[in-house]
């Protein structure tokens, strides 16, 4: 897909969402939610091994408040107000998801819960929001125009 196709996809508030990552084409991708004004988020999780290291990691690249519980109720909180980090959209990248999903993969699933939420009601504020997971698994729907 090209990077206008992408640009094109990231602003289709309909389809935003908790996807597959492409499995080319994801330098276009990021050029074009770049160019586009999204604030963009490459969590590395390939060190991550339970719930406490997920917050622990997700707050740190998330640039989340100090207030920040470490909670899923807190994550979805600032998943919700993302005052800190205004932009004209979001696109948080989950890489390395393997080892997350093997050592807790109902945590690993909750996590994808409360991103799914955000982007729904942020497509409610029209606001782009868009979460990409770096594995193949049964239950995520890859991104649109990579079926």
């Amino acid at each position: 897909m090209s990077q206008q196709r992408y640009a094109a996809l990231l602003r289709d508030l309909a389809r935003c969402g908790v996807y597959h990552t492409p499995p080319k084409g994801m330098p276009d991708l990021l050029a074009a939610a770049d160019k586009a004004g999204f604030a963009i988020f490459c969590v590395d999780l390939s060190a991550v091994r339970d719930k406490s290291a997920l917050f622990e990691r997700l707050a740190a690249t998330l640039e989340l408040p100090a207030w920040f519980g470490h909670n899923w109720d807190a994550l979805a909180d600032c998943l919700g107000d993302l005052s800190w980090r205004p932009a004209d959209g979001y696109l948080i990248l989950l890489e390395h998801c393997d080892g997350i999903r093997a050592s807790h993969s109902a945590d690993f699933a909750t996590a994808l819960q409360v991103f799914a939420a955000a982007s729904d009601a942020w497509r409610d504020e029209r606001v782009p929001f868009w979460v990409l997971v770096d594995m193949q698994t049964d239950g995520i729907a890859y991104l649109p125009g990579h079926d």
